[in-house]
């Protein structure tokens, strides 16, 4: 491996941690395609990032391609090499950049799964009230009411709830902070949450462990995951489905694309319009299912199937 060209990474993600302060999350993912690029430059014999060209990058995400990689992850990757020789753009000067250019495989855009208004009320309606039930319905009022991201949730400490106003500050990607209302019944069950949270240590989380310590994300997972289980939801629930489920409901009820973006905390608008599609499809079977022309297309159809022409056939 190159050590010249493994150093220039640490020194760039050093720059991500402490300048740019990006997540744990964030850096690792930074770390791992770099790491991947590094090894790549291994077997090329590549010793630099000044003699890698565009070929080369080319190369590198062809293999990923070959390998199943998602067109998604391969552009993740193409964004971190870009952004690595933006950095030694400033640093030492280099003045081409190789991945400028190059895009990932196109793929087909997955719509996000949400669950309907019927489903959400039989999700959310617990008649249980142990103090971990409390918690697990607090979470997941929380998340549905506000469209928190799993990290931002499982960061919140008491302090960043303001009962009086009904709102709730997080932390989001870029360790930028915004402002979001909550609903009164996320509300009343984070107030029946507090009303049993252990207080063993002066942890100053909204959602612990009963030994008092702050839950962790992979925990919150598997806690969505049983609800959704024992309310018998049609699907594994985790909660970036009750996140997408608050935005397209949001946007359906509303039709506001800019101020769903700002609830959820999204840089670029084009990363909410994908609840467009969402809502069109909801638009388009309402469409089918009551709109004169469509139902007698629907009845056309059905008129000009084998079986109708066999029967008119048989009646001539």
């Amino acid at each position: 491996m190159s050590s010249k060209l493994e150093q220039q990474i640490e020194e760039f993600l050093l720059y991500l941690s402490d300048i740019k302060q990006l997540s744990p999350h964030t850096l690792s993912g930074y770390r791992r395609d770099l790491m991947s690029l590094v090894s790549f430059c291994s077997q090329q014999q590549i010793d630099s990032a000044e003699s890698i060209h565009p070929s080369h990058i080319r190369q590198h995400i062809g293999q990923h391609h070959r390998r199943g990689m998602a067109g998604s992850s391969i552009q993740r990757s193409l964004s971190a090499i870009r952004s690595f020789y933006q950095f030694l753009g400033r640093s030492y000067g280099l003045r081409t950049n190789p991945a400028v250019g190059i895009s990932a495989p196109k793929q087909a855009r997955k719509l996000p799964k949400t669950l309907d208004a019927d489903q959400l009320q039989q999700f959310l309606t617990s008649a249980k009230h142990s103090p971990l039930e409390l918690r697990d319905k607090a979470i997941a009022e929380l998340f549905y009411s506000s469209g928190l991201r799993l990290s931002e949730l499982s960061q919140l400490d008491i302090s960043d709830i303001d009962f009086p106003a009904g709102l709730v500050t997080v932390l989001g990607k870029g360790r930028k902070t915004r402002t979001l209302p909550i609903g009164k019944m996320a509300l009343q069950a984070i107030k029946n949450w507090l009303a049993v949270k252990p207080e063993k240590t002066a942890d100053p989380a909204l959602f612990t462990s009963l030994q008092g310590s702050r839950i962790k994300a992979r925990n919150i997972q598997q806690r969505m995951r049983k609800m959704g289980y024992e309310t018998g939801m049609p699907q594994n629930i985790h909660p970036h489905m009750l996140r997408h489920s608050f935005a397209s409901h949001m946007l359906e009820s509303s039709g506001d694309l800019r101020a769903v973006q700002e609830l959820l905390g999204h840089a670029d608008i084009s990363t909410t319009q994908i609840y467009t599609h969402l809502d069109f499809q909801h638009l388009a079977k309402v469409y089918d299912q009551t709109h004169p022309r469509a139902k007698q297309q629907t009845q056309n159809k059905s008129a000009l199937s084998p079986e109708n022409d066999k029967q008119q056939n048989s009646g001539n």
